[in-house]
């Protein structure tokens, strides 16, 4: 048997086709240009998705199940995204329109970051592990919580908001309107922001960084900067990291204390510094966490291992 995973993005639409044994066999994207209606996004997903399973020598009748994961709230029994900011689609019955568009036997939906943890629990970082959380780090903080060997939404199908859980009581301001939240903390954008911000008080205090140069070579500051001055001896891009970790820390400290997952799992592009992040995280976590006797099974902190495919896989594995 065969499943469809389509990963719908604000950038790009995201198809492959993955076998009962969980292995993606083809995949390809095309790009969403959300500004369209939805009617034609889908209309495009449709074509993509015929596409993949001619090239891959299939036919629709080898097609159990499709799956498609998208931004924002959905209803999977009735198979409509309820609201997605990123894409123009609200109260949209895209199942229904699939259908009309391909002879699919069966159309499930998720949140994407729901679909991530998923794919992850299923046979990525928590292999074989019924109760996961994880985080993804990157423009925002996105989260998906598997509970019981079941994805957690809530009655509403909008749980798992990770990113927009309070760290710091009337802090920084967050793109939802809110201040303090994790989001504005822990994203890739906010370690961009601590960057540039450690960077304008040193050239105020007359303090040298090597983070100023870099962001004059390269044009502007990414999430990699302060880890790879650090790393240069940057006592200054240590301090924005130690600062980024600590915020980091507590947000998973919480997420530990509530749940107490097997596994959390973190992706995004950060979690490309691997051990220089996560070595120093479970030190804080493991400290701060509510019961901290040495005897005591803790979550096990680790990378995400499916990267960028995880939204696919999830999807497809959804229909499983």
């Amino acid at each position: 048997m065969y499943y469809v995973g389509v990963d719908l993005g604000g950038t790009n639409i995201a198809i492959g086709i993955v076998d009962e044994n969980y292995q993606m066999i083809l995949k390809d994207k095309t790009p969403t240009k959300a500004e369209r209606g939805a009617d034609e996004i889908i209309r495009d997903m449709a074509t993509l998705t015929a596409s993949l399973v001619e090239r891959a020598g299939l036919t629709f009748d080898d097609i159990e199940a499709m799956g498609v994961a998208a931004p924002g709230a959905v209803d999977n029994e009735a198979g409509v995204v309820k609201c997605c900011n990123n894409v123009d689609m609200h109260h949209y019955p895209i199942a229904e329109k699939l259908k009309a568009l391909i002879p699919i036997k069966r159309i499930c939906l998720a949140n994407d970051a729901d679909a991530a943890a998923w794919a992850e629990a299923k046979i990525g970082a928590g292999k074989g592990c019924d109760d996961l959380i994880m985080i993804t780090l990157g423009t925002g903080v996105g989260g998906g919580i598997v509970m019981n060997g079941k994805i957690y939404a809530g009655y509403n199908n909008m749980g798992g908001e990770i990113g927009h859980m309070t760290l710091s009581f009337d802090g920084r301001p967050c793109t939802c309107g809110r201040k303090g939240c994790f989001e504005a903390y822990c994203s890739a954008t906010a370690l961009i922001a601590m960057t540039l911000e450690k960077i304008e008080e040193c050239a105020a205090t007359g303090r040298a960084t090597t983070m100023a140069e870099m962001v004059a070579k390269k044009g502007k500051a990414s999430g990699r900067t302060a880890f790879d001055a650090m790393r240069a001896g940057d006592e200054a891009a240590r301090e924005v990291v130690d600062a980024y970790i600590s915020y980091l820390a507590c947000g998973i400290t919480s997420l530990v204390n509530i749940f107490q997952p097997r596994v959390l799992c973190i992706g995004g592009g950060i979690c490309g510094e691997g051990e220089a992040l996560l070595a120093p995280l479970r030190e804080i976590v493991e400290r701060e966490q509510y019961g901290t006797d040495a005897h005591t099974d803790k979550t096990e902190l680790k990378i995400a291992e499916l990267g960028n495919d995880a939204g696919i896989i999830g999807a497809a594995l959804i229909g499983i």
